[in-house]
């Protein structure tokens, strides 16, 4: 399966400087779409962006181009690089691809997407702020009507809010399993959404959501990106909003502006289990599982090694894992390990061994 994917991957590439070329040499770029879209019997609308993000990668990102040469990445997984640095100049997006290099094998398009947006948010911290207090000003509810008599609600929303609302859904939603409950999960959370949006559910205890911000960020000294679980970067306005806000659902967790390792979790925790619990949900951020985004605060503890075998009850040994990579462990040939550094391995029943670590909230400022 690899070498095919490989080999779908380079043949992108070729595609790619080949659509570079077409447009290049094109005396009218107005028509450059059309005729690629007749050209591969696809729509404009797709041609497009085919065009714009062959330009991209032919003349601001080299690096991610030639990831793709290589197969370590598809096409996909380029075009995140591409959009996350769409905003940017071109030394900035430049500086972008050279950071991203190295953090590309192995990582799924969710987790490029982020790592990429994370090094935009540090290379463009301003262009980042600006960006997201634009985007708040575009926030909408939209109902959409389906067949078979469904419809779809989007709502657009701050990052923060979003979460927060997900976070207690969820929450909720799974209180209600058991006892005799047929719904599955997905249905108990799409109808206790709708209970209370129409007021039909008493209120519920409130759902905190973790953002994650340098102790010199929050006293305002800089503007480093902090890190909403379960979400990604957000400007630094916005953190120092947040954790000073009275009714905020947000837990601040206050981080060494230099090694990024976690300070304060924003209140103290007297019951040793409760606190390391927290601590381990906080160190984390997310399901440790590679690929996996969701947050820790709305995954289990598991024990690496588990406690039947005598594994240790310590932060050495307990990783976040959502529900899902949990029961994973269990399933024959699949294994999980931790070692002196709190990398997590995982072998899959083939052979295959990936990997995790949190990564830290910033990059250590040069010396």
């Amino acid at each position: 399966m690899r070498d095919a994917e490989v080999a779908r991957s380079r043949a992108e590439a070729v595609q790619v400087r080949a659509v570079a070329r077409f447009a290049a040499l094109s005396e009218e770029s107005r028509g450059v779409a059309a005729e690629v879209a007749l050209t591969l019997a696809t729509t404009e609308h797709r041609a497009q962006r085919m065009v714009a993000m062959a330009q991209a990668l032919t003349s601001r990102l080299p690096a991610t181009l030639a990831a793709l040469d290589t197969g370590t990445i598809d096409a996909y997984k380029a075009s995140k690089i591409v959009d996350a640095t769409n905003p940017l100049s071109d030394e900035q997006a430049a500086a972008v691809d050279a950071a991203m290099v190295g953090r590309l094998d192995g990582r799924n398009p969710s987790s490029i997407r982020r790592a990429a947006v994370r090094q935009v948010a540090v290379i463009d911290p301003d262009g980042h702020a600006e960006r997201g207090r634009k985007r708040r000003l575009e926030r909408s509810v939209q109902l959409v009507h389906q067949d078979d008599a469904m419809s779809t609600l989007i709502a657009d929303l701050p990052a923060e809010t979003a979460t927060a609302i997900y976070g207690r859904v969820d929450r909720i939603a799974k209180t209600l399993r058991g006892g005799g409950e047929t719904r599955t999960l997905e249905q108990l959370r799409a109808d206790v959404f709708a209970e209370l949006c129409l007021g039909h559910r008493t209120a519920e205890t409130r759902t905190e959501v973790f953002v994650h911000v340098a102790a010199t960020t929050l006293a305002g000294a800089d503007d480093h990106p902090a890190e909403l679980s379960g979400h990604g970067p957000v400007p630094a306005w916005l953190a120092r909003h947040l954790a000073t806000r009275p009714d905020s659902v947000l837990r601040k967790v206050v981080t060494d502006p230099v090694t990024g390792t976690v300070l304060d979790l924003g209140r103290s925790r007297y019951r040793p289990p409760a606190a390391l619990a927290e601590w381990v949900k906080v160190r984390d951020r997310e399901c440790r599982m590679p690929g996996c985004h969701r947050p820790s605060h709305a995954s289990d503890i598991d024990h690496t090694d588990d406690w039947a075998r005598g594994g240790k009850t310590s932060a050495a040994n307990l990783t976040g894992l959502c529900r899902r990579h949990h029961r994973l462990k269990v399933v024959p040939g699949w294994h999980f390990r931790q070692d002196d550094t709190g990398t997590l391995h995982v072998r899959t029943p083939t052979g295959t061994h990936h990997q995790s670590r949190p990564e830290p909230l910033h990059s250590a400022p040069p010396f």
